[in-house]
């Protein structure tokens, strides 16, 4: 028995479709990978606070973030001892602060949500007033509780422990934070200038942002040890707040 005439017209045109829907999610997904920047930092370094002040946080107000996955490892350089304990560069509130950002990037995995929570904690930072921090539960309108019961129940130091493996497993080793990796490379003392970098990798049809970004001269591949004065270097004890 053959095919009818209006059966082999519904199968053509459903063909058509998914022809359609199939370029369509190419186009959507397929042009253009999204630039990955990687930041490895500890919460109580200025140098990472300046970097989400006045660096990040552009990200979301000029349109920059819509190219770029961002992902944040608050680890930095603390150390692993005896016993899986954990001592922080910047003393014991600074491990506190790393647990309290990792507890906030595991109970809401959103970016849109976790990072104006960290970034509200990183401004005090930067303003010296790091133990006003609780505040910025109010200013987004998260539920304290979420990250109360993460650290009380030992759930947060099992996220440092991770957080502490992804970090030394890096390649090359960290120097220093902040540790800015885009695409698997790490950007070293040129980490300032990550916004020009991202419009550069990325192959899409650029924001708006990136005119004037790209027509600035910097160094695509600066490479060193770092100088000291913008970052917080591994092996180096440090005060605390």
């Amino acid at each position: 028995m053959g095919i009818s005439k209006q059966a082999l017209i519904c199968s053509r045109s459903m063909l058509i479709i998914l022809l359609f829907v199939s370029v369509s999610a190419w186009c959507v997904t397929g042009e253009a990978e999204k630039v990955s920047v990687d930041l490895y930092y500890e919460s109580l370094c200025p140098y990472s606070a300046n970097f989400f002040v006045n660096y990040l946080d552009k990200f979301f107000t000029d349109g920059l973030i819509d190219i770029v996955d961002l992902k944040l490892f608050p680890y930095g350089n603390a150390k692993i001892g005896p016993n899986e304990t954990i001592s922080c560069q910047h003393g014991p509130y600074e491990c506190v602060l790393n647990t309290v950002e990792a507890c906030a990037i595991d109970a809401w995995p959103a970016l849109n949500q976790h990072f104006p929570f960290i970034s509200c904690i990183e401004n005090f930072v930067l303003a010296h007033e790091a133990t006003e921090w609780k505040t910025c539960f109010e200013k987004t309108s998260l539920d304290p509780k979420v990250i109360k019961d993460c650290f009380e129940s030992g759930h947060g130091k099992k996220l440092e422990l991770q957080y502490a493996e992804e970090t030394n497993s890096l390649e090359p080793p960290h120097q220093y934070v902040p540790w800015v990796v885009l695409n698997g490379q790490p950007l070293y003392e040129d980490y300032e200038n990550v916004e020009e970098y991202i419009c550069k990798a990325y192959e899409g049809t650029l924001p708006q942002a990136c005119g004037s970004l790209l027509e600035r001269q910097f160094s695509a591949n600066v490479k060193g040890k770092g100088d000291g004065n913008r970052f917080c270097m591994k092996d180096t004890l440090l005060s605390s707040i």
